[in-house]
């Protein structure tokens, strides 16, 4: 089991990757939300964030249990799930309008570059879920960031449609 979980927590290693393991973990995450889009649209993307959700808080849990480091950094799973919410914000608007996903291309920088500066800065909600030293915890902060970077890329959006006329 500890093999399994090690594969889904660190995402087939990409936890390893230095410096910045995080930013790896989100990084990796822009052509898998492509792939997932062009297979399936939002609904796939979905799917696939709740199964990252649930195998995540599996999987760190076991990677934790015992540890006093409630959040090694080599845990990147918790990035994917965030950075996979952060761009359901172009996904949705994407497939719902029947809109090539590649051409929301500033939505994909917003949602990368939101999503970074929330999960490290740590934010009200974002820093009290890092504090919890829980598997759900590790998850939970991602998970918020990626809400408030999604809710980021909308207002972007609006604004840049909206009031700039683009």
């Amino acid at each position: 089991m500890m093999g399994l979980a090690k594969a889904i927590a660190t995402v087939g290693g990409v936890g390893y990757l230095r410096p910045a393991p995080g930013t790896w973990g989100s990084l990796v995450t822009l052509p898998l939300t492509y792939a997932l889009h062009q297979l399936g649209g939002f609904p796939l993307l979905a799917i696939a964030t709740v199964v990252a959700i649930v195998a995540g808080i599996w999987a760190t849990g076991v990677m934790t249990a015992g540890q006093d480091d409630h959040d090694p950094s080599e845990i990147v799973i918790d990035e994917v799930a965030g950075q996979f919410i952060a761009l359901m914000a172009i996904s949705y608007p994407a497939w719902s309008h029947g809109i090539e996903i590649t051409a929301l291309w500033p939505g994909w920088v917003a949602g990368f570059l939101l999503f970074r500066l929330f999960d490290i800065t740590k934010p009200g909600p974002i820093g009290w879920a890092d504090r919890r030293g829980d598997a759900l915890g590790v998850m939970l902060d991602d998970l918020i960031a990626g809400v408030f970077a999604a809710i980021g890329v909308a207002l972007l959006a609006g604004f840049s449609h909206g009031v700039l006329g683009l």
